[in-house]
């Protein structure tokens, strides 16, 4: 945590700063010093990580759940929204949501999701948001402590947590154990990180774990399959 902005030692809400990229502007956590999406172009690299990597929309059928660490902006959610022709749910865990007014700033920089960005912030704060086909929840808390409790089963895991470097409570262990036991056979996982311990931990939860070509000149992305 860095600076002496009062609202980065506000519990439960985001601590931000916004750079200039793209035509648009990217907020950066100060708790974690990390960008929330790649300053290459945050919705390539969530088409190209997170749909391409659980095989999206292909995959997608009525009643298919996917589930998220790190809700951020919502880009993920929007860009699922985009693609989903049927019916599908989404739950997503957040420690430290944004205002609606931030997200609305984030949602600037990708004027081709405008209608469905409107849609999460007209519903923003409520159980249950509808975008698009989809039916989401948003879980506010410590994902240590609420996934594991969790009653739901993914078909398909965004792992979106900020770097493992500077995140690693959101890539322990445990709670990847918890991901894999909250996953449903022949479900998938899709991520940018390729670190190792990221890696075996993913493969110790159960997963079939492979390397990809990452976005944007990164080398690799991990992704993988529960049996």
């Amino acid at each position: 945590m860095t600076g002496n902005d009062q609202t980065d030692a506000v519990e439960g809400r985001a601590a931000l700063e916004w750079r200039a990229a793209g035509g648009g502007e990217v907020p950066v956590s100060r708790r974690f010093d990390d960008p929330y999406f790649s300053l290459a172009g945050g919705l390539a690299e969530t088409r190209h990580v997170f749909l391409g990597g659980n095989g999206l929309p292909a995959r997608l059928v009525p009643g298919f759940h996917v589930a998220e660490t790190g809700f951020g902006t919502g880009l993920n959610l929007l860009a699922l929204a985009q693609v989903a022709a049927v019916p599908v749910r989404f739950t997503s865990f957040e420690a430290f949501p944004m205002t609606t007014a931030e997200l609305a700033r984030a949602h600037a920089a990708f004027p081709e999701l405008a209608p469905l960005a409107a849609q999460l912030r007209a519903a923003w704060g409520r159980d249950q948001i509808t975008v698009g086909q989809v039916t989401a929840r948003i879980v506010p808390g410590d994902a240590r402590l609420t996934l594991p409790t969790w009653d739901g089963m993914a078909d398909a895991w965004f792992l979106d947590g900020f770097s493992p470097a500077r995140n690693p409570e959101l890539w322990s262990g445990d709670l990847l154990a918890a991901v894999g036991a909250h996953t449903a056979p022949g479900g998938s996982f899709a991520t940018y990180t390729a670190a190792g311990h990221v890696r075996r931990a993913l493969a110790a939860a159960g997963f079939e774990v492979e390397r990809a070509p990452g976005f944007a000149g990164k080398r690799h992305m991990s992704r993988g399959r529960r049996p």
